[in-house]
């Protein structure tokens, strides 16, 4: 395409696909950025006009209209923010404050000590679940103690933190 006919066809198409734009409601800046692209598409695809199939006009809406639905979907999906929690994770559990770290601090302390007040038996069997990662039937199993005797204990001896904790003495 010889440049003057592309300015021609420019100075008569981009204003109307500019109001296209805009009428179907890209903002100004926008609207200006993809009718730069349009009008680059014209001008780098001039072999693909075939005037059997249809006018220029034609050929420049259809052109435009696909610029636009691409602007669209750029617009409904976004770039991915990497700052976003579902992306670093939770930034709160990685560095806690230094007021979250001295209250966990604190509660770290206090189950201590409540384990510590515990009956060796009772506080065996939250070892065994907890710590060891033990199911109840395993934990049975490997101590010889009945299970129900298991359930008991493990259930008693939450109460008991439960209430040396502050955290109320209701059974779960």
């Amino acid at each position: 395409m010889e440049r003057p006919s592309f300015e021609r066809i420019f100075a008569e198409y981009a204003p109307r696909v500019r109001a296209y734009f805009l009428k179907h409601g890209l903002n100004r800046s926008l609207a200006d950025e993809v009718v730069q692209e349009v009008m680059l598409s014209v001008w780098n695809n001039e072999d693909r006009f075939d005037p059997e199939k249809g006018g220029l006009s034609t050929w420049v809406f259809t052109i435009a209209r696909n610029r636009l639905i691409d602007s669209v979907r750029r617009q409904r999906r976004p770039e991915p923010d990497p700052d976003d929690p579902c992306w670093v994770g939770d930034r709160e559990s990685q560095v806690p404050s230094p007021e979250r770290a001295t209250v966990e601090l604190a509660r770290a302390r206090s189950l201590r000590s409540a384990l510590e007040h515990l009956p060796a038996e009772q506080r065996r069997v939250l070892e065994g679940l907890y710590f060891e990662g033990m199911s109840m039937s395993e934990l049975s199993s490997a101590t010889g103690i009945p299970l129900g005797t298991i359930k008991t204990r493990a259930r008693l001896a939450l109460k008991a933190l439960r209430q040396h904790m502050g955290d109320g003495g209701g059974e779960s």
